[in-house]
């Protein structure tokens, strides 16, 4: 299994953030996309280090068209030496016609014909092939040779599709080559709900899950006692922000959680943030997080993610640099 982690923000030491990173034996470094844009941290990354996957976990697809993430990700593959993953996500409705200003339509077809868009102009770029994609949400029909980027060596880079619902993890089954777990979802959804889903997705293509990397993010809680019960309560709070949601409600209620997922809706809508994390018990907590001492950790984790994923990475606010040795 693959060791990841998380690099925040966009500052003058990410570089060396980065190059810690590679030196302590990690895989990969990601970047999510909350409150600066994904991308730009990897050229810092990907210049302090020689060996480590440099990714997006996730960048918001549905903000960009699919030329523009080619784009990018075609020259952050050549300026990696070929070591980007390209995680992709949906967000949820209200903020790509909110935030963004974008349209929302279906979010698994619009997924499924956004990877399919990007490979056209990669194929374009890379092989030669005419640029003639006509879907139903976008048409990229248009490339004269003063836009075809210069070919490099590395190829296209692997593109991981986000999800937690059926019809999207299915769909990332087909067309994706990894799927990112959301950071909102236990074991038994991922063996229960998400495994199924993209073996289905597999199948229809005629491909087995060997080689489709199944990348989960998980709340971790370690270190002193003091550390445990401070990062517990940030993990209580963010998973009854996430439990708010209705999108992802179904988590809920694969463990019998229904109801608790509507009072957190609307206790949100209501303002009333700093009451949710309470209504967050042991067992709910213990669902979506670690919480052992440092030294319990590899096991947990092992017994966590044994036959259904491959990557991982943690969600934490404090650091422990012996962690990645432990677990490899």
């Amino acid at each position: 299994m693959q060791i990841d982690t998380t690099l925040g923000g966009l500052e003058s030491s990410l570089g060396a953030a980065a190059a810690a990173a590679e030196a302590a034996g990690y895989d990969g470094v990601f970047t999510g996309e909350l409150n600066n844009d994904p991308f730009l941290p990897l050229v810092l990354a990907a210049g302090a280090t020689e060996r480590i996957d440099i990714g997006t976990s996730i960048a918001v697809a549905f903000s960009r068209s699919p030329m523009a993430v080619a784009y990018t990700a075609y020259d952050l593959q050549r300026f990696s030496g070929g070591r980007l993953v390209l995680g992709l996500g949906s967000q949820v409705k209200a903020h790509i016609t909110r935030r963004f200003s974008m349209p929302w339509a279906r979010p698994a077809a619009q997924m499924r014909e956004f990877v399919q868009a990007m490979r056209a102009a990669w194929r374009c770029w890379s092989d030669g092939e005419p640029l003639a994609f006509e879907g139903e949400f976008y048409h990229h029909t248009l490339m004269p040779p003063t836009f075809i980027p210069s070919r490099h060596e590395f190829g296209p880079p692997p593109v991981y599709v986000a999800g937690v619902g059926d019809g999207m993890t299915r769909m990332a089954g087909e067309v994706a080559d990894g799927f990112i777990c959301h950071a909102f979802t236990t074991e038994r959804w991922i063996r229960e709900r998400t495994i199924p889903a993209l073996a289905e997705g597999r199948r229809r293509l005629g491909k087995p899950m060997e080689g489709f990397t199944v990348k989960a993010a998980i709340f971790l809680a370690t270190g002193t006692d003091a550390e445990i019960e401070a990062e517990v309560a940030t993990i209580r709070s963010h998973i009854a922000f996430y439990a708010s949601t209705p999108a992802y409600r179904p988590v809920l209620a694969l463990h019998g959680w229904g109801d608790l997922g509507q009072d957190l809706t609307q206790l949100s809508k209501e303002g009333r943030w700093s009451e949710m994390e309470g209504l967050i018990d042991d067992e709910m907590l213990h669902a979506f997080a670690v919480v052992a001492p440092l030294e319990e950790i590899p096991e947990r984790v092992g017994k966590r993610c044994a036959g259904i994923v491959d990557r991982v990475s943690f969600i934490s606010r404090v650091h422990h640099p012996v962690l990645v040795g432990m677990l490899k």
